[in-house]
């Protein structure tokens, strides 16, 4: 059956979402439109494609353990000169997607894996390009402001191109998958998260 590199994500809504990636994009960053806007909470992992359907099953028991919680972006960050990324910054939200990703990367689940870095959930806006256009992302966007009520995440598969294509999004509270990324523009003084 082969290897298949997956990634796990919460997707950051319109029309944030557009508009970051195609910040990114004017900044030179070749990735831009092959990477979906997003926080991370599984890193590209090779996995045996035989192993789907346990990872699906997996992720759906998380989904359907959490509730919806907000998100906020504010300002810009840095990992450099360790690596050459500039992201917006998560400013609320932080402890519910750590809980998430530890929660996928379980040690009795499917994805378990290392982290090359400790995990800093973030939204990347640059990377690997020149010096300075990363000092323009990062001057540029110091004053972004966004959000939202995350309540979903996603699994997606990158393809032999390069590109990041979601497989299937996870409602949380039902747990099930759902074929479009739920309205996400609600209030974020509202809901609480459940991640515990």
């Amino acid at each position: 059956m082969g290897t298949v590199t997956l990634g796990v994500s919460i997707a950051v809504p319109e029309p944030f979402g557009s508009l970051l990636q195609e910040r990114r994009a004017g900044f030179g960053d070749p990735a831009a439109h092959g990477i979906p806007t997003h926080v991370t909470l599984l890193p590209p992992t090779e996995v045996d494609a035989s192993r789907l359907p346990a990872i699906e099953t997996h992720l759906t028991e998380i989904a359907a353990g959490v509730r919806p919680f907000p998100m906020r972006l504010s300002g810009t960050g840095t990992f450099r000169p360790l690596s050459p990324v500039v992201y917006v910054q998560l400013a609320e939200g932080v402890s519910a997607c750590a809980w998430l990703q530890q929660r996928v990367r379980d040690t009795s689940g499917p994805l378990v894996r290392e982290l090359q870095f400790p995990y800093h959930p973030h939204v990347t806006v640059a990377h690997g390009i020149s010096e300075e256009a990363m000092d323009r992302a990062y001057e540029e966007l110091a004053e972004f402001e966004a959000a939202w009520t995350c309540s979903s995440f996603a699994l997606y598969e990158q393809g032999t191109d390069g590109v990041w294509r979601k497989l299937k999004e996870y409602e949380f509270g039902g747990g099930r998958a759902v074929s479009a990324v739920p309205a996400q523009g609600s209030p974020v003084d509202t809901p609480t998260p459940a991640a515990g």
